[in-house]
């Protein structure tokens, strides 16, 4: 087993990352090519709670190592599923996904979470009332588990072989979002102001 983790921080308000990431693999994103198709199969609030709860099929082209793909077999493409919470009263987003390619010889288990910092302005106590949320945290972590037959080294390299390719989708995954949570800003923005310059005309 083998296990995956990141942190980052977000400089942009909850309200604006919980929304973009709706986003995440649309055209702004130029990281996420990979990404052949995003499949909602189900959504739905909670009514106590008011948690918002989705699940997404998404489809990628492979990008496991050719060697990798060789000895598993199996098609050009992968499928996850994702299932994801989104609560506005804490202000955090979990997003929990499984790999269902190759289930039955490799576990793969992520979990990510989008979470609201405070920001206080500068000497500010901790008595003072906090200012608007102007940050988020994002967290990362991934379980990876060879369960094919054979020998430990075999299943040892696919485990570090995984681990290796998210840390390279984390570094990209980041800068494509960092671009998508842009263009959001700037977009709705624009349109923000041609309405309010609509209703003053």
């Amino acid at each position: 087993m083998r296990v995956f983790s990141s942190q980052c921080t977000f400089n942009y308000p909850w309200e604006e990352v919980s929304t973009a990431n709706w986003r995440k693999y649309c055209p702004w994103n130029d990281k996420s090519t990979h990404v052949i198709a995003v499949d909602t199969i189900s959504r739905s609030v909670d009514q106590a709670s008011g948690i918002l709860r989705t699940e997404r099929l998404i489809t990628c082209h492979q990008t496991a190592p050719a060697w990798v793909t060789a000895l598993l077999g199996g098609s050009n493409t992968s499928q996850v599923l994702e299932t994801s919470y989104v609560d506005p009263i804490r202000k955090t987003v979990t997003m929990s996904s499984t790999n269902l390619s190759w289930s039955n010889l490799l576990s793969v288990r992520e979990t990510v979470t989008y979470q609201a910092l405070a920001s206080r302005p500068s000497g500010a106590s901790s008595s003072s009332k906090p200012e608007t949320t102007e940050k988020t945290q994002f967290s990362q972590e991934a379980t990876i588990v060879a369960l094919a037959g054979g020998w430990q080294k075999i299943k040892t390299k696919i485990e570090e072989a995984s681990v290796e390719r998210f840390q390279q989708n984390a570094v990209r995954g980041r800068e494509g979002f960092e671009h998508v949570l842009e263009m959001s800003r700037r977009v709705f923005g624009e349109e923000r102001n041609q309405e309010r310059d609509l209703q003053r005309a």
